[in-house]
């Protein structure tokens, strides 16, 4: 059976089928390596060649060889003449040779070269004509015939294997640009592609395979897999490759670092190739870098539990303070009505107690951004330079204090108050990161953020000063950077802070549009960088305050409105020492039928109650029906601030949990 080669490549010779075999002649190719790419069945029997020795591949030298020692080139050293046979064949050009073979055979060889390298080899066997050459001459004219007949055919299958030949290299060329075109095609899609062998050898990768490993494809085609990966693969990588190796599709996530030092996590399809006989001869791999996906997906997670922590704290604060407006209100009350001795060692220890747990409510409050704040233009460098100086009189002498600023001209938007709160309380955690002293550093400087800015974060486009407050501590475990905002949680010892520091500042500064930034390595401190929304216009010069609330109500008729029944009973006995008189409505809708009493003069009403008719909705209708009446809204938190009456204003809300004194303040300034 004829075997056919491929001169120019790894593919089939396209051939007619049976060409070869039928011709006379012996024909053997061999390429540009001399390795024997196509044959006949008449090749093999005229050189007398045992079988499986004319095999695709074969070599040259190893057909000369044969031959040699055989004796069918003559005596001499068999390497010798191999070695001059291969030398002849490498620099071929076209010949023409005789010789007869030990079996007494003539044979005639003519060889012509192949444009794409190697050389065809038609041979002929002319015994017969030798043979007629010593007959009669009355039979060399017939012998010439037979022979020019012979040579007709041999160059009509010479065209013919030409044509073939031509076939084969336009073929060869089709399939070199059907390759590059699917290289390019592969190179533009956005995930990774390869090949790999049962040997986890990579025998193909596109470009961004190739850039995941941060090399090229040259560089990376042909390596082992743990080679790319520069060692022995992680267990649970492996245990994916030997499964899909059984025959199973695999998808899994692996996470790795590059030589730059970046963890990439990728989201992996291992697919098998199996041979006929269902024998897995390789893996297809497509991955996608799925890093930035992942960051944003964790980025998410975190904000909504962040959130729903939040809703929480805003809950547990407004149940409190609903609680320390009963206590504080009624230890307003009984002061007054005890003897001092008892005043200084019972009544004043729960009323400074009963101020912790406000503080602790407000941080609750800051932390779950339902705080009441007062934005306006603040001048951060000097806010930060006297807060400096507060805290040189209260940190330990062996922290040193520095302050920076950049060319000053912009202001922060912010609650000038809440803002000093939070650099002092980054201040007092600083200084627990320095026991052993260090540094602290406040810089102020100007940022810019744009649509397209990739570290934004929660900030939209505009301009932000941000301070940074860094000190030279121990710095933050990572496994701690991640749960540090939390409210509640804390580092420090049982009893030695209640974990809401940080949460507070990160609470105000999301309220007021801004948002935090944590940066910190074990062993070299850490920094908090504050960014505040730029202010329009200059800061207010403070100017001190000399009201002093009235502390009569002149026997004025209050409606008081409190869905708490402790809450109202405690708010009812401050308006009755004041000197008001009072009715009292457990709801907005009891309230209703109340305000068309005679003489009735002022509403104070909880915004936030059970039932349809809330706080704001009550005041806006007794404005309407009772003219000239002055309005008091008291709340735990701001979730009202999208009210949408125009003559709400939030600064007059009186904030729970208040005493008598504040009380007395909100009735004195009160507005109809």
């Amino acid at each position: 059976m004829t075997q056919h080669g491929n001169p120019l490549g790894d593919g089939p010779l396209p051939l007619q089928a049976g060409l070869l075999d039928n011709l006379d002649q012996g024909v053997s190719i061999f390429d540009g390596e001399l390795r024997l790419v196509a044959w006949n069945r008449r090749f093999v029997e005229l050189l007398g060649m045992p079988p499986g020795l004319a095999r695709a591949g074969c070599p040259f030298a190893d057909l000369v060889r044969y031959l040699a020692e055989r004796g069918e080139f003559g005596p001499g050293d068999v390497e010798e003449i191999v070695a001059a046979r291969v030398r002849a064949a490498e620099r071929c050009g076209r010949f023409y040779a005789e010789r007869t073979t030990l079996g007494g055979r003539s044979l005639a060889a003519q060889t012509n070269p192949l444009a794409a390298g190697g050389f065809v080899t038609v041979y002929t066997d002319i015994t017969e004509r030798t043979l007629a050459e010593t007959l009669t001459p009355k039979r060399s004219d017939e012998l010439e015939a037979r022979v020019n007949q012979r040579t007709r055919e041999l160059r009509a299958a010479n065209e013919q294997l030409r044509e073939n030949i031509r076939r084969l290299e336009e073929a060869s060329a089709a399939r070199a640009t059907s390759e590059a075109r699917l290289r390019l095609i592969t190179d533009a899609i956005p995930a990774a592609i390869a090949y790999v062998d049962d040997r986890l050898t990579l025998r193909f990768a596109n470009r961004r395979c190739a850039e995941l490993f941060q090399k090229t494809s040259d560089q990376i085609i042909g390596q082992s897999i743990p080679e790319i990966f520069g060692g022995p693969l992680p267990t649970s990588l492996s245990e994916h490759i030997d499964e899909a190796f059984r025959g199973s599709p695999v998808t899994f996530e692996h996470t790795y670092r590059t030589a730059d030092g970046r963890n990439v996590i990728t989201r992996n399809m291992l697919i098998p190739e199996f041979a006929d006989g269902g024998t897995v001869l390789g893996l297809f791999v497509l991955s996608l870098d799925v890093t930035e996906e992942k960051l944003s997906e964790r980025a998410l997670n975190e904000a909504q539990k962040m959130s729903a922590i939040g809703q929480l704290a805003g809950g547990l604060a407004h149940d409190f303070n609903n609680l320390l407006t009963v206590i504080v209100g009624n230890m307003s009350s009984l002061r007054e009505r005890i003897d001092a001795p008892l005043v200084g060692e019972y009544l004043e220890p729960a009323v400074r107690a009963s101020y912790r747990g406000v503080d602790i409510t407000r941080r609750l409050l800051a932390f779950a951004r339902q705080q009441s704040l007062e934005p306006a233009p603040v001048d951060v460098a000097s806010l930060i330079a006297g807060t400096a100086q507060l805290l040189r009189r209260s940190l330990p002498a062996s922290i040193a204090i520095r302050c920076a600023a950049e060319t000053a001209g912009w202001n922060a938007l912010a609650d000038s108050a809440q803002l000093e709160n939070a650099i002092i309380n980054l201040a007092l955690n600083a200084r627990d990161a320095m026991l052993e002293g260090g540094v602290l550093s406040f810089h102020t400087s100007y940022e810019h953020v744009g649509e397209d800015d990739e570290a934004r974060g929660a900030l939209s486009p505009g301009d932000y000063v941000k301070i940074a407050v860094v000190d030279t501590g121990a710095g933050i475990e990572p496994e701690v950077q991640s749960r540090i905002l939390e409210p509640f949680f804390t580092t420090k010892p049982f009893g030695s802070g209640s974990g809401l520091g940080l949460s507070m500042v990160f609470g105000f500064v999301r309220q007021s549009g801004g948002d935090i930034r944590i940066d910190s390595e074990v062993g070299r401190g850490t920094r908090v960088s504050l960014f505040l929304p730029r202010a329009e216009g200059s800061a207010p010069v403070d100017v001190a305050s000399d009201f002093v609330p009235a502390a009569a109500g002149d026997g004025r008729l209050v409606l008081l409105v409190e869905d708490h029944e402790d809450v109202r009973q405690a708010v009812r006995r401050q308006l009755l020492e004041l000197g008001y008189q009072v009715l009292e409505a457990r709801d907005g809708e009891d309230a209703q039928s109340l305000l068309s009493v005679p003489d009735l003069s002022v509403l104070v009403s909880d915004i936030i109650m059970s039932g349809s008719v809330n706080g704001l909705a009550l005041a806006d209708q007794a404005r309407r029906l009772v003219p000239g009446i002055k309005i008091v809204l008291i709340s735990g938190f701001a979730q009202f601030l999208s009210s949408g009456y125009d003559w709400f204003d939030e600064k007059l809300v009186l904030r729970k949990p208040f005493g008598k004194a504040e009380l007395a303040r909100a009735l004195s300034r009160a507005q109809p």
